[in-house]
């Protein structure tokens, strides 16, 4: 049995496998308290006089955003959760412990691992990031 009564799960996707199955604990956890799922996408900001060289590779990254998180809501959808998503651009590790203290979440499900290439012993740059920066309480799923 859950002892704390979440009602605002915050789920950071980026389309990997280790972030769905943070989505998936995360809906274990939603139906058992009847909590609603919000799926939160950073992508990197870039210097301006990169940006404009990399522009066509943000666009390609905003589409599959839209891609996965359109396939999280059906997830969700089909096990009875309601599911909304934010896609934004700014620092991951900084910009997500924000949004969920800033919008009152009670609880951040990650996976330990992303899609990022830089990868720390035990856990991924941006799940460290959000463990050691956040206010909200924290589940990494491994």
């Amino acid at each position: 049995m859950i002892k704390k009564n979440f009602k605002k799960i915050l789920v950071p996707l980026d389309g990997s496998k280790n972030s769905f199955r943070g989505l998936d604990h995360a809906i274990y956890l939603a139906r058992q308290c009847q909590a609603t799922i919000t799926g939160i996408y950073i992508m990197p900001i870039y210097p301006r006089s990169f940006s404009d060289s990399i522009m066509p590779y943000q666009i390609v990254l905003k589409k599959e955003a839209t891609k996965f998180m359109d396939n999280a809501k059906t997830i969700s959808a089909k096990k009875g959760i309601a599911f909304s998503s934010k896609i934004d651009y700014g620092s991951p590790s900084i910009d997500i412990p924000n949004f969920a203290k800033d919008k009152k979440f009670d609880l951040i499900v990650i996976g330990s691992r992303g899609n990022s290439r830089i990868k720390e012993t035990f856990l991924g740059s941006v799940a460290n990031g959000i463990v050691h920066k956040s206010k909200v309480p924290v589940l990494v799923v491994k």
